[in-house]
C-alpha cells in the first residue's frame, strides 16, 4: 500500500535548458551515479536513455521529453528530460505543469542564452521552484562571475552560491561547498568515486566571505533568517541549509551547482542539491480545480487517503501497447484493472495496465500513488490536461495553454493507400502534440499540417515517411498568417428557404469589430425584445467561430475581433438552430470583408552567436530580412546579438549564416508576436498564395 509517508521522500522535476546546455548528457549521468543505468549513455554516441527517437539520437537533441525514475539517499526522484530547441516548447510546458522542481542548466561558456529565458518564464508561471546547474565549466571561456550576473540581469534571480569552483576550463578539478566547508575534488575520470579533502588557508577565507554573502541574501527573504542575522549577524550553519530550502521552495533563491557531466564531475552533490532544496509533493500550495459545471474552486491535496485526482500531461501512440496517457497523480491512489472518470465528459474508463515509464521502457505497477508520475494503457478520448478522477468525486484541474503553430507545409500522399496511412497517422500526432494541427484546404483538397518551426514540421515528416511508411510530396514551408480587421460594421446575414413544407428562416444583424490585443474571439448577444429567441443565440454564436477560422483576405484564421448580436427577426414555424447558424455565418463573412482587414504575420526573436569579425556582415543579414537590432553584447571572443525579423524572411537563414561565419554562427529562434504585414509586403504575400496551388 502507499503510504502518506512516502510523499516526503519524493522529488519531481524537470531537467530544463537551452538547447545543447547538456540537459540530456546531465540526465544521463544522474541514471547512472544512482544505479539506475549501468552504461553511461552518450548524445555523440546515439546511444543515451531519455532520448531514444531515430530522429533524437541522428541530430543529437531531444524533441520529445522522456520521463525516468532514480534513486538517490533513500528517495525517489522522478526526471522529467526536456527538450531546449523553442520548436517543441510545449514539451517543456506540459512538463512544467506537472512538475513540482527544477533543475535548470546554463552552459558555462555561454551564461544565460534566448531559451534559458524562455524555460525560466515558463517555471515562473507554474510557479516551479528550481536550481541552477551550471554546467561545461571545463570548456574554455568558461566564467563563473559573468554566469552569475546574468542569471541577475536576465533572468531577475537570486542566486545562492553553494558552490564555488576548484580551477576553471581545462583545469577545472572539482567543487567547494559552501556550507560544510569541505573540498570535492573528481581526479577518477569515471566520475564514481572523489576525493573530500579540507580548505587550504586561501580556500577558508573564500569560504568564509562566501557563506557571509549567503547568510545576507538568505536573510533578505526569510523572516526566520533575518531574526537571527539582525540578533548576530550571521544566520549559523545549522539553521543555514533550512532557511536556503525554504527560501527555493518559496521561489525567493535558487541555490547554483556547478560541475562538467560530460567529464563527470559535479553529479553527485547536485543529486544531494535536489534532496535538499528541492520540495516533495507536500512542500508545495495544492494544486487547484473546480467542480465540473462550476465555477467553483476546490484545492487538490497531495493526500493517498483523498479522493483520485490525476492529471494526463502527455500523450504519447506507442507501438507496442497502443496509446499511453502520461500522468500526475495529485490525490489518492490509482490501481491497475481499476474504473476512472474523465471529468470532462464524464465518461467511465478502465485503467487496463498502470505503467512506471523508464524513457521507452515500462514497468508494470499495481498501484500509482499521490505525487507520483507514471503512465496508463486503456484511457479512451483523453488529450494533454484531462483530470482523471473517481466517480462521484468529480474535479477538473486547471488546463495547459499552448502556443498556437507559425509555420504550415502541404503535405500530398502518392497513393490511395497512402491517403488512409496518412490520415491514422497525423490523428496519431494530433493527439501526441498539442501544437500541430491539421487542416484539409477546401479549394485544393491539399492536407496542410502546422507545426512551431521548420523542425518540428521537418522531424514530423520524417516520422511520416520512416516510422509510419507513407510516401507523399511535401510542399514548401509557408508562413501561418493571421487576419484581423481594421474597423467596426454592422452586417446583416439572412438565410431564406422556401421547399415544401416547412422552409427556413433565420435573420440576423451583426456588430464587427476590432478586439483587444490577444482577446480572441469575443461574442455577445446584445438583442432586446426577443428579436432573436434565446434557444437561437447558441446556433448564431457557433456560426460566428466556424467561419472566422477563414479570413476575408486569404484565408487565414481571424483573431481578436468583437463580435455582438445586436438584432434579427425570426419565423414561428420555420426557424431553426441551422438557418440561423447559416445565416450568422454569411453576416460576419460579408461584415469582415467591409471591416479593412489586414494580414498579420508572426515575428520571430532572434539570438545570433557569431564571432566578432562577422558581426558587420550578420547585422547586415537581418536587416536585408526586413530584421530590427536590438542589443549587441560581448560573450568572450564572440558577440551576441539579440533582434527580432519576420519569421517568413528567416527561411533559410542557418545556411546563409554559416555561409557568412564560415561555419561559427549558429542562432536561435523563438516566436515573438503577430504583427501587421507592411502594405508593400501584404502585395507580395497575397501575390505569391493567390499565384501557387492555395492558401495555407
Amino acid at each position: 500500500m502507499v503510504s502518506q509517508n512516502e510523499l516526503t521522500n519524493i522529488r519531481n522535476i524537470g531537467i530544463i535548458a537551452h538547447i545543447d546546455a547538456g540537459k540530456t548528457t546531465t540526465s544521463e549521468r544522474i541514471l547512472y551515479f544512482t544505479g539506475s543505468t549501468y552504461k553511461l549513455g552518450n548524445v555523440d554516441d546515439g546511444n543515451t536513455t531519455t532520448d531514444f527517437l531515430p530522429q533524437e539520437r541522428e541530430r543529437g537533441i531531444t524533441i520529445q521529453s522522456a520521463v525516468v525514475t532514480a534513486a538517490w539517499r533513500g528517495f525517489k526522484i522522478n526526471i522529467v528530460d526536456t527538450p531546449g530547441h523553442v520548436d517543441f516548447t510545449a514539451e517543456v510546458e506540459r512538463a512544467l505543469r506537472v512538475l513540482d522542481g527544477g533543475v535548470i542548466i546554463i552552459s558555462g561558456v555561454e551564461g544565460v542564452q534566448a531559451q534559458s529565458e524562455t524555460v525560466w518564464r515558463q517555471a515562473d508561471k507554474y510557479h516551479v521552484p528550481r536550481i541552477v546547474y551550471i554546467n561545461k565549466f571545463d570548456r574554455v571561456g568558461a566564467s563563473f562571475s559573468r554566469v552569475i550576473e546574468s542569471i541577475r540581469e536576465k533572468l531577475g534571480g537570486r542566486p545562492a552560491l553553494i558552490q564555488l569552483p576548484v580551477g576553471k576550463e581545462d583545469t577545472f578539478a572539482g567543487v567547494i561547498d559552501v556550507l560544510e566547508a569541505k573540498k570535492y575534488l573528481f581526479s577518477d575520470p569515471t566520475g564514481e568515486s572523489y576525493e573530500t579533502l579540507e580548505l587550504d588557508a586561501a580556500e577558508t577565507v573564500l569560504v568564509e566571505k562566501a557563506r557571509a554573502v549567503l547568510s545576507e541574501t538568505v536573510a533578505e527573504v526569510d523572516d526566520e533568517a533575518l531574526e537571527e542575522y539582525v540578533a548576530t549577524g550571521t544566520v549559523a550553519l545549522e539553521h543555514l541549509k533550512p532557511a536556503i530550502r525554504r527560501a527555493t521552495i518559496a521561489n525567493m533563491l535558487v541555490p547554483v551547482f556547478i560541475g562538467s557531466s560530460f567529464r563527470n564531475k559535479g553529479i553527485q552533490p547536485l543529486l544531494d542539491g535536489i534532496i535538499d532544496y528541492l520540495p516533495s509533493p507536500l512542500d508545495v500550495k495544492p494544486a487547484v480545480g473546480k467542480i465540473p459545471g462550476s465555477d467553483e474552486k476546490v484545492e487538490v491535496k497531495s493526500d493517498v487517503n483523498g479522493p483520485l485526482v490525476a492529471l494526463v500531461f502527455k500523450i504519447v501512440a506507442d507501438p507496442y501497447v497502443g496509446i499511453l496517457s502520461y500522468i500526475r497523480v495529485y490525490s489518492g491512489v490509482m490501481r491497475s484493472s481499476s474504473y476512472v472518470v474523465n471529468a470532462a465528459k464524464g465518461d467511465k474508463q478502465r485503467v487496463s495496465r498502470l505503467l512506471r515509464m523508464h524513457a521507452n521502457k515500462r514497468e508494470d505497477l499495481e498501484e500509482l500513488g499521490a505525487g507520483d508520475l507514471g503512465a496508463i494503457v486503456g484511457s479512451r478520448d483523453v488529450i494533454t490536461g484531462t483530470t482523471l478522477c473517481e466517480e462521484g468525486k468529480l474535479v477538473q484541474l486547471e488546463t495547459m495553454q499552448f502556443p498556437e503553430p507559425v509555420i504550415s507545409v502541404a503535405v500530398e500522399p502518392k497513393t490511395k493507400a497512402d491517403q488512409q496511412k496518412l490520415s491514422a497517422s497525423l490523428a496519431k500526432f494530433a493527439i501526441e502534440d498539442p501544437t500541430f494541427r491539421i487542416k484539409t484546404d477546401e479549394e485544393t483538397s491539399e492536407t496542410i499540417i502546422s507545426g512551431m518551426g521548420e523542425l518540428h514540421l521537418e522531424i514530423i515528416i520524417d516520422r511520416l515517411l520512416r516510422e509510419y511508411g507513407v510516401n507523399a510530396t511535401v510542399g514548401e514551408p509557408q508562413v501561418a498568417y493571421r487576419e484581423a480587421i481594421g474597423r467596426e460594421v454592422v452586417q446583416q446575414g439572412r438565410y431564406i428557404k422556401q421547399t415544401g413544407g416547412h422552409g427556413q428562416y433565420g435573420d440576423v444583424v451583426l456588430k464587427i469589430a476590432p478586439g483587444e490585443r490577444g482577446s480572441g474571439i469575443v461574442f455577445e448577444n446584445k438583442t432586446v425584445g426577443g428579436s432573436v429567441p434565446k434557444q437561437f443565440v447558441p446556433a448564431v454564436e457557433a456560426g460566428v467561430r466556424d467561419t472566422v477560422t477563414s479570413g476575408p483576405i486569404l484565408g487565414f484564421p481571424l483573431v481578436d475581433v468583437y463580435v455582438a448580436l445586436v438584432d434579427g427577426s425570426f419565423h414561428p414555424v420555420d426557424s431553426s438552430e441551422m438557418a440561423f447558424k447559416i445565416a450568422a455565418s454569411k453576416a460576419f463573412r460579408e461584415g469582415a470583408s467591409k471591416a479593412s482587414p489586414f494580414l498579420l504575420e508572426p515575428i520571430m526573436k532572434l539570438e545570433i552567436v557569431v564571432p566578432k569579425e562577422n558581426i558587420g556582415d550578420v547585422i547586415g543579414s537581418v536587416t536585408v530580412r526586413r530584421g530590427t537590432i536590438q542589443q549587441i553584447q560581448d560573450r568572450g571572443h564572440l558577440q551576441v546579438v539579440e533582434s527580432s525579423a519576420p519569421m517568413a524572411a528567416m527561411f533559410g537563414y542557418a545556411t546563409a549564416l554559416r555561409s557568412l561565419t564560415q561555419g561559427r554562427g549558429s542562432y536561435s529562434m523563438e516566436f515573438s508576436h503577430y504583427q501587421k504585414v507592411a502594405d508593400d509586403v501584404k502585395e507580395q504575400v497575397i501575390a505569391k498564395f493567390e499565384g501557387s496551388s492555395g492558401k495555407a
